[in-house]
């Protein structure tokens, strides 16, 4: 009888073993890998978790990322895992490159958003906006009421003040009205220093473009009559007649009668109402009793009363009186004005 071979014994293979334990370790690490970075991903593009409404953090100067994640944790953002913002900072060449500031964070904002607008230095514009027409004590006044910026000049006076501009004229009419945007950590005199130069550029552009039959016999006589315009009327359509009007009486050698000189130079004794005695009295800026521009601006000229007396409007009138809308009624003679006078002031038709 024939009985069968028994089946060899499979010999123990350490190479074998070895083989399986590896494969099972890469493919294990394949699978936690793949489920790590699906997770770095979703960290990395999800919004910040707990970013439900509009909120701000504070860069210090010197903070590192570290640092920034626990700002946002104190927000109650739940930055999420450190080592996952180290590699997103590797990941976006950001690393040690993240600006200080203020930063808006809106709702749906990702941590690789995050870190760009950081990277880029996105931080939080205030702005604050000269009005055209106010003195430079309003001007001052505005400034120490700003939060935002850095109070340097409570207490300074406006000589030393404009000495810190690297100027020794008097401030007034000196800084262009327009609105500046600054971010924290600047200071009122940043802003002044901005709109100073401002101004320098504004009036060397239109005194170049000027007549050469002009009244003006400066750039600063341009800012003093600018001032005057600025003060006459908010219509920037009339500006250029205004303009004109004074630059003719100037020729003339008329006075230039204006009201709001008048009320410069009453200062704090102005209190709403001019009336005959003001006219009167003598000051350096009473244009009833002094032929000629007052000795300085009377407010901040805005770009369009500067254009205004650059490039004033081809006109004969000498004259003009508010008709009580705002807009002015402008004469070439003492009879119509005072025709004009009588309808529009005396009996307000």
């Amino acid at each position: 009888m024939n009985l069968p071979y028994p089946k060899p014994r499979k010999r123990f293979s350490f190479k074998r073993v070895l083989f399986n334990v590896v494969a099972i370790l890469v493919i294990g690490a394949a699978a936690l890998g793949g489920y790590l970075y699906t997770r770095y991903q979703h960290f990395s593009d999800a919004p910040i978790t707990g970013l439900v409404q509009a909120t701000q953090i504070d860069v210090p100067i010197g903070a590192n990322l570290p640092a920034i994640v626990g700002l946002l944790d104190e927000r109650g953002l739940q930055p999420g895992n450190p080592y996952f913002w180290r590699l997103l900072a590797r990941e976006l060449g950001v690393a040690g490159k993240l600006h200080a500031g203020e930063y808006a964070l809106d709702p749906g904002l990702t941590p690789r958003a995050l870190l760009k607008k950081m990277a880029a230095g996105e931080v939080i514009q205030h702005k604050f906006t000269i009005v055209e027409g106010w003195t430079f004590a309003q001007l001052r006044a505005a400034l120490a009421q700003d939060a935002g910026l850095q109070q340097t000049l409570s207490g300074v006076d406006d000589t030393d003040l404009m000495r810190r501009l690297g100027d020794d004229l008097l401030p007034e009419g000196e800084f262009l009205p327009e609105t500046y945007s600054y971010v924290k950590g600047m200071s009122d005199l940043d802003v002044l220093r901005r709109a100073r130069e401002a101004m320098r550029k504004a009036l060397d552009k239109l005194w170049a473009e000027r007549a050469a039959d002009t009244q003006l016999k400066s750039p600063y006589e341009a800012l003093i009559l600018a001032s005057i315009v600025e003060k006459e009327t908010a219509r920037v359509e009339e500006r250029p007649q205004i303009a004109r009007v004074f630059l003719s009486r100037l020729k003339l050698g008329m006075k230039l009668q204006t009201d709001p000189t008048v009320i410069y130079g009453m200062g704090a004794g102005y209190n709403g109402n001019i009336r005959r005695s003001d006219l009167d009295t003598d000051t350096p800026y009473n244009t009833y009793t002094r032929t000629g521009l007052p000795p300085t601006p009377i407010a901040l000229p805005g770009k369009a009363a500067l254009a205004a007396v650059i490039h004033p409007a081809d006109t004969e009138a000498l004259y003009f009186v508010a008709r009580g809308n705002g807009s002015h009624e402008f004469s070439a003679t003492l009879e119509a004005h005072n025709r004009a006078v009588a309808k529009y002031q005396l009996h307000r038709q």
